[in-house]
C-alpha cells in the first residue's frame, strides 16, 4: 500500500473511533482566525495530538485541534489551526488533515488565511476572495506514487476555485454587507517573509496577496474531488508596500479586528453554499 496512503487510512480509522459527526463541508481557520470556532454550535471536538501519527501546528494562533458542529444550521468540521511546510513537514503531511477531512464526508473545502497585500489599491484589514493562486518554491503534494483512491495522476488545475462558489460567496457578501475585495493569492515556503524584490516580482506575475499556506492544500483537495473556495484576511501590506518591518504580531492584530466581518461573511457563505448544493 502507498505509504503516504495507508497513514491516511490509520488517521481515519482512529478519527472514526473517537467521533461519529459527519460534516458536509471542511473549514481551515488561518492565523489569527481561529476564534470563528467559537461561534459554531459545538458537538464534538478533537486535539490534533489524539490522532495516531497526525501532523500538529507548532505556530502561535493555531490552536491544533478540529471542532465538528454547526455554523448557520449547516454541519462542517473546522480545523482551529493548520500545519505548514515551513515547520518541517513533507507536503504531503502538510495535507493530510484535507485529505482526512474529505474522508469524514466533506465535499466542499473552505479556505481562509492570513495574508499580506501586494495590490496597491488593497488596505489591511480587507477579506479577499481567492479566485486563483500561484504556488511558490513549495514541493507539490502529489509529487511521489499517486494515490489512485484519491484522485489521478495528472490532476487538472484550471479551476481550482470553483467559479461556482466565488458566485455564491460574492452574493453572501452582499447579504451580510461585507465588502469583499478578489484576487489571486501566491504562496511561499515561508517561514521568513518575502524582500521586497520578491513582491515585485509576485507583483508583476499577477499575485494581489501572499502568504505561506493554502495553495498546498487547494492542490491536494482538487484532486481528491473536492469543490473549493478560499478567503484571505489582508492582515498587512507586503515588504516594500508597506514602509514598516513586519511582525506576526501585526497579523493577529489585524485579523482580531476583522474578526466581526470575517465571521459574518463565512457564516453566511457556508448556509448559502449549503443552501446551493440542493
Amino acid at each position: 500500500m502507498n505509504e503516504n496512503y495507508e497513514k491516511l487510512m490509520k488517521c481515519y480509522e482512529c478519527v472514526q473511533k473517537k467521533i461519529s459527526f459527519k460534516p458536509e463541508l471542511a473549514l481551515i481557520l488561518g492565523s489569527g482566525l481561529g476564534d470563528y470556532a467559537d461561534t459554531m454550535e459545538v458537538v464534538e471536538t478533537l486535539d490534533y495530538h489524539d490522532i495516531e501519527g497526525f501532523p500538529v501546528s507548532t505556530v502561535p494562533g493555531h490552536k491544533g485541534r478540529f471542532v465538528f458542529g454547526y455554523a448557520g444550521g449547516v454541519p462542517i468540521v473546522a480545523m482551529q489551526g493548520r500545519v505548514h511546510f515551513y515547520e518541517g513537514y513533507k507536503p504531503q503531511d502538510v495535507v493530510l488533515p484535507v485529505r482526512l477531512m474529505k474522508l469524514m464526508g466533506a465535499k466542499v473545502l473552505f479556505l481562509t488565511n492570513a495574508a499580506g497585500g501586494i495590490n496597491r489599491s488593497f488596505n489591511a484589514g480587507d477579506l479577499m476572495l481567492i479566485t486563483d493562486h500561484i504556488s511558490m518554491s513549495v514541493p507539490s503534494p502529489l509529487i511521489g506514487e499517486n494515490i489512485d483512491e484519491l484522485g489521478v495522476r495528472f490532476p487538472d488545475m484550471s479551476e481550482v476555485y470553483s467559479r461556482r462558489l466565488q458566485k455564491v460567496i460574492e452574493n453572501a457578501a452582499v447579504t451580510a454587507g461585507v465588502p469583499l475585495r478578489k484576487g489571486v493569492y501566491v504562496q511561499t515556503t515561508g517561514p521568513q517573509y518575502e524582500t521586497p524584490s520578491e513582491i515585485r516580482a509576485y507583483e508583476r506575475l499577477g499575485a494581489d496577496a501572499v502568504g505561506m499556506s493554502t495553495a498546498i492544500e487547494a492542490i491536494a483537495a482538487r484532486h481528491a474531488g473536492m469543490e473549493i473556495c478560499g478567503i484571505s484576511c489582508i492582515s498587512n501590506l507586503a515588504a516594500g508596500i508597506s514602509v514598516n518591518p513586519l511582525t506576526h504580531k501585526e497579523v493577529q492584530e489585524t485579523a482580531d479586528r476583522v474578526a466581526p466581518l470575517f465571521k459574518k461573511l463565512v457564516t453566511q457563505a457556508i448556509k448559502d453554499i449549503s443552501a446551493s448544493q440542493g
